[in-house]
């Protein structure tokens, strides 16, 4: 039996070959799973970042028309104040002729009112 061992060995080498030869290739399908994995988990890193995203600009484009609404309110506060303003200064002036225009009266009323004492007093003995 001289056969057997050079037998046995080309047996062992070609199970030690299959052996190898299956453990690499189930190495690359394991790889390949962990590097789906990772495929999949970038993805959804993507994706709630997409999402984050997508709600900033949303906030931020609330936030620039709140913005916009309130200096258009400010704006036309301001025009409303310079009316006032104007309205204000108006009705001084008008208060101040009026308050001319009584005391005038006031005047011409006192001088009415000397002239009527003077007419009833007793006329200068002669």
């Amino acid at each position: 039996m001289p056969w057997y061992p050079d037998a046995v060995k080309a047996v062992c080498s070609i199970l030690v070959l299959v052996t190898v030869s299956a453990a690499a290739a189930q190495a690359p399908v394991e790889d390949l799973t962990g590097r789906e994995q990772t495929i999949q988990r970038s993805q959804q890193a993507t994706g709630a970042a997409y999402r984050e995203l997508q709600q900033s600009q949303y906030e931020s484009k609330l936030a620039e028309q709140e913005f916009l609404n309130a200096q258009e309110a400010d704006r036309v506060a301001q025009q409303h104040a310079q009316e006032r303003r104007r309205q204000l200064e108006a009705a001084k002036k008008a208060l101040d002729v009026a308050r001319t225009r009584e005391a005038q009266a006031r005047k011409r009323y006192d001088q009415a009112l000397t002239g009527v004492d003077k007419a009833f007093q007793k006329p200068p003995a002669k």
